[in-house]
């Protein structure tokens, strides 16, 4: 299991593939908080829930200073399709091999419809300005979490 990262750990850079197909990296938000949620898989039923409440708490958390960027293993494609078929007015980036998801700790063991297995864990890490952990979460559901995650940072509607 990949050592997940604590409040006050420096936030492991990336560059990744948006679904545009432009490289993005972690540097180009340097000076701006940012949410990074990690989800497995684009279009099933928990991920898309997720993606879902943070593209309607879009603006609230942009109005509180958050950028958003969602990060799974999808390849580009399924990320573009993913990111037209509900909207979102995020970045979403494709973490081919899972590279990044291990860097920060949302890789390990993981029980689906009780099987265990290897994965994407469903996490949060919220960075600050400075590209430090200000709060991490790890093994999230995905219904609720958004609104959890407001409350956490001191967002109201």
């Amino acid at each position: 299991m990949a050592k997940q990262l604590s409040v006050g750990d420096p936030a492991p850079e990336f560059t990744l593939t948006d679904a545009a197909g432009a490289s993005v990296s972690l540097s180009d938000y340097r000076g701006t908080d940012v949410v990074v949620y990690f989800y497995p898989r684009a279009e099933t039923p928990g991920c898309t829930t997720e993606a879902c409440d943070f593209r309607d708490n879009l603006a609230s958390l942009r109005g509180a200073g958050y950028e958003v960027i969602g990060i799974s293993p999808d390849s580009v494609d399924d990320i573009a399709s993913f990111a037209k078929n509900h909207d979102l007015a995020f970045p979403l980036l494709s973490d081919d091999g899972a590279a990044t998801a291990k860097e920060y700790g949302a890789w390990g063991e993981k029980v689906v419809n009780g099987t265990a297995m290897v994965g994407i864990l469903r996490s949060t890490v919220v960075l600050n300005k400075e590209g430090t952990v200000s709060h991490a979460e790890y093994n999230v559901g995905a219904e609720g979490h958004v609104a959890s995650l407001r409350k956490e940072l001191g967002i109201d509607s």
